[in-house]
């Protein structure tokens, strides 16, 4: 663990090329700073999965030096490839520059031995990664009341109950394999909030953006998207730390252009509803806030509840059009009034 004594601290006000300087907030209760963006490492933008190695090490270089502190990825991102890379990518990065990391892992609650499987995990990630632990590690199956709700989902009693998933994160914890647990805070509404209430966890990567906000506030009754029930505020009230994954909606709001990678995670999740959605806002804002991508970057930041955003990419440009992103700011309130007017029709019923 000494690697993480060393670097507490050490990726703070850092210069961007544009002599911004990147801001942090708090880690829920934690006691980390995170910075505002975060890096994804996933599958949908895939840099880390599918680009060469000198533009990864450009990537990694550049998230860095901008004062990008937190990385994100996941066993099953590009089949342990993303981990794989990053191994090698932060073996070449100074002790002191070292940014928190996170992983995750899905189980199977058939096959028994909850804390078992989530070990066996943990060994095999920090294998790919290279290293001795992870700051957190966090469940990806989505929870509700009952397995199987969404496919591969597990219980509500599968993730907090006996012998579950939060037992085998705290074994890893009391072994220093870990620092925090977490979890992928999508699934049945109403096990998110038990999970939640539960303080069982420190962490929640909740989906949330422009397209379907009901993670952080109120939505109309009959809502065509699925209603969150506003989990940040949630998070909020039991200190657990929330990171906005989804921000972009898997790309649908940066761009029209489709690579066939925009699996939804929400329940009921919708392309061509997410499509009709980003051309109203568009209609509505048009470029006045920056590119698409920007504005969605910027909502996720409106939100002060939100610790960081997470953010994938596949090229350079998009990690430069975050940055620019955080730098602008959160909205105006004028401009989420703008957005939540949208919002309060459902989009007009979509249009």
């Amino acid at each position: 663990m000494a690697y993480i004594a060393q670097r507490i601290g050490s990726r703070r006000g850092l210069a961007t090329d544009q002599g911004a300087t990147m801001k942090y907030r708090p880690y829920g209760n934690t006691g980390l700073e995170i910075s505002e963006i975060v890096f994804g490492a996933g599958a949908v933008g895939g840099i880390l999965i599918d680009a060469d190695d000198e533009t990864r090490r450009k990537a990694i270089r550049m998230a860095l030096d901008a004062g990008i502190n937190w990385i994100d990825t996941a066993a099953s991102y590009g089949q342990g490839r993303s981990e794989t890379a990053l191994g090698w990518l932060l073996k070449e990065i100074p002790q002191d520059e070292q940014p928190y990391l996170s992983t995750k892992f899905s189980i199977d609650p058939e096959l028994g031995d909850i804390p078992g499987q989530v070990e066996r995990s943990m060994h095999e990630s920090l294998k790919r990664l290279q290293r001795d632990s992870v700051d957190v590690f966090q469940l990806h199956n989505r929870v509700s009341e009952e397995r199987g709700w969404f496919p591969g989902s597990v219980a509500t009693v599968d993730a907090i109950g006996k012998d579950g998933v939060a037992d085998g994160i705290q074994r890893l914890v009391e072994q220093g394999l870990t620092r925090f647990a977490g979890f992928t805070c999508t699934g049945e509404s109403s096990a998110l909030h038990k999970v939640i209430e539960s303080e069982r966890f420190n962490s929640a990567q909740v989906y949330y953006n422009l397209l379907n906000p009901s993670s952080g506030r109120a939505v109309p009754e009959g809502w065509s998207a699925y209603d969150f029930g506003n989990v940040i505020d949630k998070c909020a009230a039991h200190q657990v730390a929330v990171m906005n994954i989804r921000v972009l909606a898997a790309g649908v709001i940066a761009t029209d252009v489709r690579h066939g990678r925009e699996s939804p995670v929400a329940p009921g999740g919708d392309v061509p509803a997410d499509e009709v959605r980003t051309k109203l806002i568009v209609e509505a804002l048009g470029d006045s806030q920056g590119t698409r991508a920007q504005l969605a970057v910027r909502y996720g930041l409106s939100n002060p509840k939100v610790s960081g955003v997470l953010v994938g990419m596949a090229e350079l440009d998009h990690l430069y059009q975050a940055l620019g992103a955080e730098e602008m700011g959160p909205l105006s309130e004028d401009v989420l009034d703008a957005i939540h007017a949208l919002v309060a029709t459902d989009f007009g019923r979509l249009g």
